[in-house]
């Protein structure tokens, strides 16, 4: 009996230490598994090659086409305009009538010089007719010997030849005297100002009475008489930044806007690019031939012109969610061969929910639809392709 319950004793023993081992080993385990580190799921695309295409809005300046700030070509009173500002005007329109009495003393003085010129150039013109004559008849008489001295013959020739060179002096100053009268002329032609082309006028600044004068001289007349301007066909003139400066297509449409009619647009052609690159605003000015023959827009006004940016190579996009910043870096999270890398990159232009960048990337890397620098270098990740709307979600 006694040995019964000694055995009874052992087996219990026996049995519950196996049990607590088992236990053990269970907890064990359970434990190895929960700490052992589990791979993150991360979305990711591929990085993708395209030519860049979109467009961006710019200021732009409408200019006159053609535009020309009316001087006299002298010194004069304005007897009279006919102008006015806003007045359209054709070629050759006179617009004003100026007076210069000296222009008229000069004239007079011509006339008359001409005229004196003239009366000598007769008198010239009949006496070398007379010794002509005088001349013809001696040398036919001393055909005859002994009816005219030699010297005779010789005195007559001489004066014929004087007269032929006096004539031609009075010929000269004949001459003269019209070109003299000419210049004048055309000097009194001045006083009549003119249009230069079919136009607008835009600046008036002088009235009858005033004194004007060329611009280069010292009369006082700081400002022009008129300014006209072509206003039929605008210049758009866009200062398009660097980075924006290739790809530029001469002949291509490009729309713009202006705020006096908002809801409405207007198209330019590209026409001149300057091919330089100004040095203090490092923008290129670029210039679009804008018809306005409807009169609508004018020169001043400040569009907002939708400018095409293209590239000429292809660039690399990612998804915009896919770029990290921080204070240190701009990265994009690099999947290989299950771990992650940082690449740092710069950015360039957005393309919808893409954004151009470079750096380290090639096309077909995969990389993190949803950048974070919480993702750290060299953590070992599973992929998955992107759904639609990842990069939607905020990070």
């Amino acid at each position: 009996m006694k040995r019964f319950r000694i055995s009874s004793i052992l087996v219990l023993i026996v049995t519950n230490y196996w049990c607590t081992s088992c236990g053990s080993n269970t907890n064990s385990s359970a434990k190895a598994q929960a700490s052992a580190p589990t791979a993150s799921t991360v979305e990711v695309t591929k990085v993708a090659s395209k030519k860049l295409s979109i467009t961006t809005r710019l200021p732009g300046e409408l200019q006159a086409y053609e535009a020309v700030a009316v001087f006299p070509k002298v010194t004069a009173y304005v007897d009279s305009i006919s102008v006015d500002r806003g007045t359209h005007v054709k070629f050759g329109q006179l617009m004003a009538r100026l007076v210069a009495p000296e222009v008229a003393a000069q004239r007079a003085e011509a006339q008359s010089k001409l005229q004196a010129a003239e009366a000598q150039r007769a008198e010239a013109d009949a006496k070398l007719a007379s010794d002509q004559s005088t001349y013809d008849r001696l040398k036919s008489a001393s055909a005859t010997p002994g009816v005219v001295a030699g010297n005779d013959v010789e005195v007559a020739q001489r004066a014929v030849d004087a007269d032929r060179a006096r004539l031609e002096a009075m010929r000269g100053s004949a001459e003269a005297a019209k070109s003299a009268l000419k210049s004048v002329t055309e000097i009194e032609g001045y006083l009549q100002v003119r249009a230069p082309f079919d136009g607008i006028v835009t600046e008036r600044n002088v009235h009858p009475g005033s004194l004007v004068g060329p611009a280069t001289s010292s009369s006082g007349a700081a400002m022009p008489m008129l300014r006209v301007e072509k206003t039929a066909r605008l210049r758009l003139v866009v200062p398009v930044p660097e980075k924006y400066a290739t790809g530029i297509n001469v002949g291509s449409k490009v729309e713009f806007s202006v705020p006096a009619f908002p809801s409405q647009t207007f198209a330019g052609t590209i026409a001149r690019v300057a091919h330089s690159v100004d040095v203090k605003t490092r923008t290129m000015p670029v210039e679009l031939d804008v018809n306005n023959s409807d009169g609508r827009l004018s020169s001043g006004m400040f569009p907002e012109v939708l400018w095409p940016v293209r590239r000429i190579e292809p660039t690399l996009f990612v998804p915009t969610s896919a770029v990290a910043r921080t204070t240190e870096a701009t990265f994009v999270i690099r999947i290989q061969g299950g771990n992650t890398e940082w690449v740092n990159v710069q950015t360039g232009e957005l393309d919808g929910k893409s954004i151009e960048v470079f750096g380290g990337l090639h096309e077909g890397d995969e990389v993190a639809v949803r950048g974070t620098d919480e993702l750290r270098p060299g953590t070992q990740v599973t992929t998955k392709p992107a759904s639609p709307d990842s990069a939607r979600r905020p990070k």
